[in-house]
């Protein structure tokens, strides 16, 4: 190992270290007391109740772990969104859960709590995952109600989604072990089967001070809306449970006789250890974003047996393209190539920059991948397309049109993982997060921004300057330019960070680099629940 090496894994050691400590608080949800008080009242916590339910030793994968992270600072904080959601297997069955955190809030809905919701059902829908909620949930946070209630994507979308899956044959099932008020009341009974927590659980549309204020009727709760009530009156509820235990354990009884439907077909073998040991990753990645590095011995730590079979190595340097497997099922890789490499015309290729025939090179890879039924997989490291009138001479619009076309119309699932740099147009070309990729997760090294902290910060410096000028205001010194330039580079730069997207969505998680064979397995996996029905047609693309 060289100096080089041991400089950038004590890196990523700390980058890891430093998100593990983020998690371990964000785990805390509103912190020991409240989940004391949660233990009080007979009631698991949201985490406890999903280790409870899972199967014992399997794996789980969270979703939006740092959702809501530095946000709503002036409400007091919303950890993980005051929503725990991830993909497990229950009696065996990979399913998609949904846990209300009552330690936040109450489990009441801010605006980043619907969006994960509907994050959650979205993964649902796409892979056909039975979904299972754990109801426990004061309801809309009212201080923030027209941010979560009214518009297309807000709180009505969940219902919305609820039938939608209905018809669509994808199971639900809903736990009430807690509160279950107003709107929020439509989830549970808009699931297919719905079971309820006796003493603990409720639900109704208006809870008793509110029936009070409105028709003066005297009643409390738990006849208005309880286990009895609902089980034994209304016939709301389908299953009657003690105590929180015996609900989940009910929940495992059911997914233990679900029927099973037909899969997509991915291609899958036994699964294989790289060749090349993980956590060497650790080293390659440099300390900096502006160095180079090799990616292909990134991706020969990540696929069984180290064993890519590459597509047109010699052509289109600057992306890697090629089919490896991962955990045994057949991936097709789209990677951005970060060493600098010289063309066969003698040109440089810049490492991270899209070029014209690295773009040609994609874009047929990706239509051969749909042809063969092979789920792709990008790698992400990219700082753009190149510019200059050689690349605009040489159709690089054209040619990354292609490939933003190839790639969005694709019908196999896409995957992505951002390694480092995710900038402007090529964020897009990469497969973002607005090209739907089945999952998408980042390293703590990762970076996503529409162009470079320092580019960026030049450009916000200039049209600052000139703003300040055309006010009149006095002669702007090199000192003054300086600080602004500082300012704004700090400002810029927070806002690169993957926590800054993994907070709002952009990404489902945050990742240790030696999770991402887990990660991609489980989700193709999860994506073979979904047989491919569309033919895949580009539609119009200029050769």
């Amino acid at each position: 190992m060289n100096l080089d090496f041991n400089r950038n894994e004590d890196k990523m050691k700390q980058l890891i270290s430093q998100m593990e400590q983020k998690l371990e608080k964000i785990y805390l949800g509103g912190g020991k007391g409240r989940i004391e008080k949660q233990h009080e009242q007979g009631k698991l916590t949201a985490r406890e109740r999903i280790d409870f339910l899972i199967d014992k030793d399997s794996r789980f994968i969270e979703i939006g772990a740092f959702a809501g992270d530095e946000m709503y600072k002036e409400h007091g904080g919303c950890p993980a969104g005051g929503v725990v959601i991830g993909i497990g297997y229950v009696s065996k069955r990979q399913c998609i859960i949904v846990a209300n955190d009552a330690t936040v809030k109450a489990g009441a809905w801010f605006p980043i709590t619907g969006k994960k919701n509907l994050r959650a059902q979205e993964i649902a829908m796409e892979n056909r995952l039975p979904i299972i909620y754990l109801v426990d949930s004061a309801g809309v946070y009212l201080p923030l109600q027209d941010e979560i209630f009214p518009d297309k994507e807000h709180f009505g979308r969940i219902f919305r989604n609820n039938a939608i899956m209905s018809s669509m044959g994808i199971l639900q099932i809903s736990a009430i072990m807690g509160s279950c008020v107003a709107g929020g009341a439509y989830l549970p009974i808009m699931s297919d089967e719905a079971m309820i927590v006796d003493k603990t659980g409720t639900i109704f549309l208006a809870g008793s001070y509110l029936v009070k204020a409105a028709i003066g009727e005297n009643i409390d709760n738990e006849t208005l809306g309880g286990a009895t009530t609902h089980c034994e009156i209304s016939g709301v509820t389908d299953y009657k449970c003690k105590d929180d235990k015996d609900c989940l354990t009910r929940i495992r009884n059911i997914m233990d006789k679900v029927g099973h439907f037909d899969k997509a077909g991915f291609d899958h073998v036994e699964a294989k250890e790289p060749k090349n040991d993980e956590r060497e990753i650790y080293g390659i990645i440099p300390d900096t974003r502006d160095k180079p590095y090799d990616m292909r011995e990134v991706i020969a730590r990540l696929v069984d047996d180290s064993a890519f079979e590459e597509y047109k190595e010699g052509y289109g340097q600057s992306i890697l393209c090629g089919l490896a497997r991962i955990e045994g099922w057949a991936v097709g890789i789209v990677a951005n190539q970060r060493k600098v490499v010289k063309s066969k015309k003698g040109e440089m290729q810049f490492g991270g920059v899209i070029y014209s025939d690295s773009a040609d090179k994609a874009a047929r890879f990706i239509m051969n991948c749909n042809q063969k039924k092979i789920p792709l997989v990008f790698l992400q490291d990219v700082t753009g397309f190149m510019v200059g009138s050689r690349s605009e001479q040489g159709g690089i619009i054209k040619d990354g049109a292609k490939l933003v076309n190839a790639m969005s119309n694709s019908v196999v699932p896409k995957f992505t993982v951002v390694i480092g740099n995710s900038y402007g147009a090529g964020n897009y070309a990469m497969c973002g997060k607005a090209y739907d990729p089945r999952l998408i997760v980042a390293w703590p090294t990762a970076q996503i921004a529409v162009m470079g902290g320092a580019q960026a910060a030049k450009v916000l410096l200039q049209i600052q300057v000139a703003a300040l000028k055309s006010q009149g205001k006095a002669e702007i010194t090199k000192e003054d330019e300086e600080k602004m330039l500082s300012e704004i580079t700090a400002k810029y730069t927070a806002q690169t960070l993957p926590y800054y997207a993994a907070a709002r969505l952009w990404v489902d998680a945050i990742i240790d680099p030696v999770d991402t064979r887990k990660w991609l397995s489980m989700g193709i996996e999860m994506a073979n629940n979904a047989p491919v029905t569309k033919a895949y047609n580009v539609g119009v693309i200029q050769t």
